[in-house]
């Protein structure tokens, strides 16, 4: 039986831990198409949940694994922000303190996997034309194309 995250994150008691990671590769960004809420049909930078007794490092490492199939060597943080998402009738419904790492490419080719409905390497030309939260717009243009 495939196991539904979403219901472990929706409507939650308080702030989830999460993390992404900036991995840049012959001048492009890695990107997935959010395939489940929050913001799905979204582009965003790779990661997810934190598990008990991870690292940040390893948390980026599994998750970017898992969501695309790259593998990364994860750094220090660059970035940190709220992701809250709110319901119609205003109930917070997610609510993620997302931790962006930089990162260093290994190996891989994008695959979606996971919870990615696509996953792919993005030129910092393309960055306003793909459907994104304004954070990661803002993280991306201030660190995305410096490598």
């Amino acid at each position: 039986m495939a196991l539904n995250k979403t219901h472990l994150t929706a409507y939650p008691d308080r702030p989830i831990p999460a993390v992404g990671a900036l991995v840049v590769h012959q001048g492009r960004v890695l990107l997935v198409r959010r395939g489940s809420p929050p913001a799905l049909g979204e582009w965003a930078i790779p990661g997810g949940r934190i598990h008990l007794g991870e690292t940040l490092q390893q948390a980026a490492e599994r998750e970017i694994f898992e969501e695309t199939g790259v593998r990364i060597r994860a750094g220090a943080p660059l970035f940190t922000f709220d992701a809250i998402h709110r319901d119609d009738a205003g109930r917070i419904q997610y609510h993620y303190v997302i931790i962006d790492l930089a990162a260093d490419y290994l190996s891989g080719t994008p695959t979606p996997g996971d919870d990615a409905a696509d996953a792919r390497w993005v030129s910092p030309d393309q960055f306003d034309t793909l459907p994104m939260n304004a954070a990661s717009k803002q993280f991306l243009k201030r660190f995305g194309t410096e490598k």
